[in-house]
């Protein structure tokens, strides 16, 4: 059985796609709860599926930006703003 592979080569512009298609897919994951919800009659019945769908999706865009390097000066002082 073949085995994963831990190398990757993306481009930042790689991962500001990535990170925008998961945000669109949050956006018409949550717009779609929210039509259900709007309807007593027809109640969402896979509201924990997409529960789960939504924690995975935000906790990989935590993922992803927890990795970003972000501007630090090499001396002085950092003064953020």
């Amino acid at each position: 059985m073949p085995g994963y592979n831990t190398q990757f080569e993306l481009t930042v512009d790689d991962m500001e796609l990535i990170e925008d298609a998961l945000r669109t897919t949050s956006r018409s994951l949550n717009s779609a709860v929210l039509e259900q919800d709007a309807d007593p009659l027809h109640p969402c019945e896979n509201t924990r599926e997409v529960d789960a769908s939504m924690k995975r999706i935000n906790d990989l865009l935590g993922r992803l930006h927890n990795q970003k390097n972000f501007y630090r000066p090499k001396s002085g002082a950092y003064i953020g703003g």
